[in-house]
């Protein structure tokens, strides 16, 4: 059992599998974070910062629904904190990690072959790779 577990999303169809996994291994009194992370675009030559504006306040609030989503699928009698933060998600998933000194990262990967899994397992691939305790990779088909 674990006392503090990071679980980031993405808002994906893949949550149910995960809040059971994680319902099952967080001990009594133990936390779950959930969180979220937000592309953000730079402005360029091409493009108007007020478009680019819009967008990223268009992709923090699709990170914030992702992490209201998730949260209700678990039982309130958790300990559920939701987060969601800007930024590289393989990057940040490893930040927050550190920083809420988590005794597990919990993660999909998509299953999926080709250019989907290098645009969708790239994350979940680098978190495996480059995070400093216990992950669970949880496989979607």
């Amino acid at each position: 059992m674990y006392k503090k577990i990071l679980l980031p999303t993405d808002g994906s169809g893949y949550a149910e599998q995960e809040v059971d996994k994680v319902s099952n291994l967080i001990s009594d009194g133990g936390e779950i974070i959930i969180l979220s992370v937000a592309g953000q675009l730079t402005s360029s030559a091409f493009q108007r910062r007020k478009n680019i504006r819009k967008v990223n306040e268009v992709l923090k609030k699709e990170a914030e629904t992702a992490v209201d989503n998730m949260e209700k699928l678990f039982d309130s009698s958790l300990n559920v904190k939701t987060m969601v933060r800007v930024g590289f998600a393989a990057e940040v998933i490893i930040e927050v990690a550190k920083e809420e000194n988590v005794d597990l990262i919990v993660i999909s990967a998509s299953g999926k072959g080709g250019l989907h899994r290098f645009i969708l397992g790239s994350v979940a691939e680098e978190v495996l790779s480059k995070a400093d305790g216990d992950v669970l990779l949880v496989h979607n088909n």
